[in-house]
């Protein structure tokens, strides 16, 4: 190859402040707080509750790409899931200047940063609307310190937004937007009871596209392990390394981002707001094939019954395909996705460094060993370059 990545999926492990260095001073004792204890593992409570991430995870983390063994095979080079790290001893999970020059050394121009504890909170906080949005704009003032949305045009971090109501939420999407925000995070699922898609949130929708700002659906603690779990005799307070494979299952994996999408296309999102750009990251594809029957399927069953959010097109599955974008699991078959989405819609991401994803970014070439050039060069770099509004240019690796 003689061109760099543009990685999809990059992660950073966050610190102990992340929620607190710019907290409104009233909320201080009600927001994320880490506690650390005579072990040094530092614990996550809201308020006096402890959360879904039990330990910080940047202090008790497998090495990156240490669970590839679960699903593709043999692992080499001896990475395992009983080789656990701390992240404050990897300064490239942590600070801007060190993930920079590990970039270079892989060969990777450019990377769209998600959080690692930040996208499990938002369930801790939905009792609370103030609270909830106190403590994003508390994270996104952090995140704007320590990565930037935009920094060198090469790291991307993602502020974290939330629709459990529309005019806080629209107060800090145009900040963010102001300051330079190039894509924004929601989680899956309901919020509020709400569909995401729910025209009370059209404000919110059109001033993304407008923006040219596409909305990332990353996985999350979706608050399914309620709205699901609890009823099929689960418990629902089962911390994030206690979940069972029913909760994995049921809460955890594709059901969050595929009732979401299901949403946003039956309530017709993509009617309203054609210039809508949605990205579902680290929620795996082999489910997109099904859905596109689901929609399509259900939109002719429901046709007598009342359209949230107006009515829909003939074929609703052709909407959602024409505004998302996806990435696929690192075992996921990619040449199966090019084939549903077609190789402009097909995003590569690595994960790293976490250890569900690849031991190095460039490990995922070898995926699209059966594609032609063109589309390998889209997938590993050019269809994120554009989402990102940066030039698709060929520098010399040396150069990156």
């Amino acid at each position: 190859m003689d061109y760099p990545l543009i990685d999809a999926d990059g992660h950073y492990y966050e610190p102990d402040d992340c929620f607190s260095r710019h907290i409104e001073s009233r909320y201080r004792d009600a927001t994320v707080r880490v506690r650390r204890g005579e072990d040094g593992l530092g614990r996550v409570f809201v308020g006096d509750r402890r959360t879904f991430m039990s330990v910080m995870p940047g202090d008790y983390a497998s090495a990156p790409g240490a669970l590839q063994g679960l699903f593709v095979g043999g692992v080499a080079d001896g990475f395992n899931h009983r080789e656990v790290l701390n992240a404050k001893d990897h300064p490239a999970f942590t600070t801007r200047a060190d993930r920079l020059a590990l970039m270079d050394s892989q060969r990777v121009e450019a990377t769209i940063l998600l959080p690692t504890l930040g996208v499990t909170v938002e369930q801790e906080l939905v009792h609370d609307v103030e609270l909830t949005y106190a403590s994003l704009r508390a994270f996104n003032r952090w995140l704007e310190d320590d990565w930037g949305y935009a920094a060198g045009e090469r790291i991307f971090a993602v502020p974290m937004l939330s629709l459990l109501d529309i005019d806080h939420a629209m107060v800090e999407l145009r900040r963010v937007l102001d300051a330079g925000a190039r894509m924004v995070h929601l989680r899956p699922g309901p919020v509020g009871g709400r569909s995401p898609a729910h025209p009370v949130n059209d404000p919110f929708w059109a001033t993304c596209a407008e923006a040219g700002v596409p909305i990332v659906f990353h996985t999350s603690n979706c608050g399914y392990a309620d709205l699901y779990g609890a009823h099929w005799s689960e418990d629902p307070t089962n911390p994030s390394h206690l979940q069972s494979p029913l909760q994995w299952a049921l809460c955890n994996t594709e059901r969050p981002i595929v009732d979401t999408l299901i949403a946003l296309t039956l309530h017709n999102l993509f009617g309203r707001h054609p210039g809508v750009r949605i990205l579902s990251i680290e929620n795996g594809s082999s489910w997109l094939k099904p859905l596109l029957k689901t929609v399509d399927k259900a939109a002719a069953l429901g046709r007598r019954g009342p359209m949230i959010g107006g009515e829909l097109p003939a074929r609703p599955s052709e909407a959602l395909t024409s505004h998302l974008w996806v990435v696929p699991f690192p075992e996921d078959d990619v040449d199966d996705l090019i084939g549903v989405l077609g190789p402009d819609r097909v995003l590569f991401g690595s994960d790293y460094p976490h250890p569900e994803g690849l031991r190095a970014p460039m490990d995922y070439v070898a995926s699209l060993a059966g594609q032609d050039p063109l589309t390998t060069r889209k997938v590993l770099r050019a269809n994120t370059a554009g989402l990102l509004r940066i030039p698709d240019r060929q520098p010399a690796a040396s150069a990156v």
